[in-house]
């Protein structure tokens, strides 16, 4: 039996020859491929046969490259967003900004068409803040005694009173508002003419006209404004709108609820008016009466008219008709004449003793 080596060892053309054989081959296809393209339909056939399997080999790489991207992508988004956020809260600030200084705008324009309707000199002042007494109700203005503001100027708005300057420093001034319980203000309604005092009533913001009788002509609705009477406010001002009427017939008063017209919650600056309404001259007080003094007993006398018992007539008078005579003391003259004494020859004038006192007679 003869032995032969396994196929994969069986030795056939030496390398040399195989290497020159493939290298000749390949020189020819360059240069068939390089001069006459004849290899270009086999590439692309090669290409479309083998393009599966190359997608195949690269899902490893194309896997890798997609999930940095993907992170990356993530990466940029977060930050895109953030930025974006900050955009919109930075836009968000900068529209209330601007709807806020709308608003002031608008309420100025509001203010300075109020100041020229209003008549007297008028000054345009801001609020600082509130007072720290949560009790009362009062603000803080930047106007003050350097800018020619006094104690009991009013302050008013577009829309009406809103109360009255009470304390003065140096450059601040402190207003306090119509709804504060020590504030009052006389009102007149505008449809009949009836006058009354309004009352703040503190924290709830309202106002109550006082002592109105349980039979007063007022009506949900009435506007309230100023009267004019306490030389204050001017006359004509809008204060207030009644929104609740309470009558009660076994009571001596009604209730009468007010809501002030003006913006007291919502103002940032208000018109100080600084000039007070011009009021007639008051009329001069009226001397007291005095008693007629009493007559003398010279014009009684004269009248006709009889002392009274007891009582000498003056000197040099002659006592009236009926009337009794007083006694004289011996001796004596009667008044108005100089008493004579006459003396023995020889003796010497002697001092007439003081005599005593005549008594009364009675009849």
């Amino acid at each position: 039996m003869e032995y032969s080596p396994p196929p994969l060892f069986k030795q056939g053309a030496s390398a040399r020859f195989k290497m020159m054989v493939f290298a000749c081959i390949s020189i020819a296809l360059l240069l068939a491929d390089s001069r006459m393209n004849a290899l270009s339909e086999v590439r692309k056939g090669v290409g479309f046969v083998l393009n599966p399997l190359q997608k195949v080999a690269l899902l490893p790489r194309d896997a890798m490259y997609g999930m940095g991207e993907y992170f990356s992508t993530l990466s940029k988004l977060e930050k895109q967003v953030h930025a974006l956020q900050q955009q919109q809260i930075a836009a968000s600030q900068a529209l209330q900004q601007a709807q806020l200084y709308q608003a002031e705008n608008n309420q100025l324009r509001k203010l300075l068409d109020a100041q020229q309707r209003v008549p007297g000199k008028s000054q345009l002042a801001e609020i600082l803040y509130e007072a720290r007494d949560v009790f009362t109700r009062k603000v803080i203005l930047n106007r003050g005694t350097q800018h020619g503001v006094v104690a009991g100027l009013p302050v008013i708005d577009n829309q009406g009173v809103v109360g009255q300057v009470t304390r003065v420093f140096a450059y601040t001034s402190e207003v306090t508002l119509l709804t504060d319980k020590e504030q009052a203000i006389p009102v007149q309604i505008l449809r009949n003419g009836l006058r009354s005092v309004a009352v703040g009533r503190g924290q709830s913001g309202n106002l109550d006209l006082r002592f109105m009788a349980p039979t007063a002509d007022v009506v949900v609705g009435d506007i309230l404004i100023t009267s004019g009477i306490d030389g204050v406010y001017p006359a004509g001002l809008a204060v207030a709108r009644v929104v609740q009427v309470e009558s009660h017939a076994a009571g001596a008063f009604g209730r009468v609820v007010c809501a002030p017209l003006a913006g007291i919650e919502r103002n940032t600056a208000l018109l100080i008016l600084m000039s007070l309404p011009e009021m007639p001259p008051r009329p001069p007080e009226e001397e007291p009466v005095t008693k007629p003094p009493k007559k003398k007993a010279k014009d009684a006398a004269a009248a006709g008219e009889a002392p009274a018992a007891g009582t000498a007539p003056a000197a040099g008078q002659a006592p009236a008709a009926g009337a009794p005579r007083a006694p004289q003391a011996a001796g004596t003259a009667p008044a108005g004449m100089t008493p004579t004494l006459s003396l023995p020859p020889g003796s010497r004038a002697a001092t007439p003793a003081a005599a005593p006192a005549p008594k009364e007679t009675t009849r």
